[in-house]
């Protein structure tokens, strides 16, 4: 079976899902086990620690936007919870086009 996750970065506060991961897996990531709160598709990302509003979300080592919600360690970090803070969601569409 393939690795749940890849943890692009020490730095990372995210890891990206190797292939679907189920809820409630135990993922064992630097050490830490991480627990999926819900089902989370190949090529997302789950929080590698508990993530606050406003927390920049880093991948690569850098920053590639910033939380609109609280979240636990295990949770799927996207849209719905994560902003971008160098394109508006809403011109993603317009842009990659």
């Amino acid at each position: 079976m393939a690795p749940a996750v890849i943890l692009l970065h020490g730095d990372d506060n995210v890891v990206v899902c190797c292939r679907t991961v189920e809820a409630g897996e135990h993922i064992r990531v630097e050490g830490a086990d991480i627990v999926a709160a819900q089902r989370v598709a190949l090529g997302h990302k789950l929080a590698r620690r508990d993530l606050s509003t406003g927390d920049k979300v880093i991948k690569y080592g850098a920053s590639i936007g910033s939380m609109t919600a609280d979240i636990r360690a295990g949770g799927w970090v996207h849209m719905h919870n994560m902003k971008s803070d160098y394109i508006g969601a809403h011109l993603r569409d317009a842009v990659s086009g």
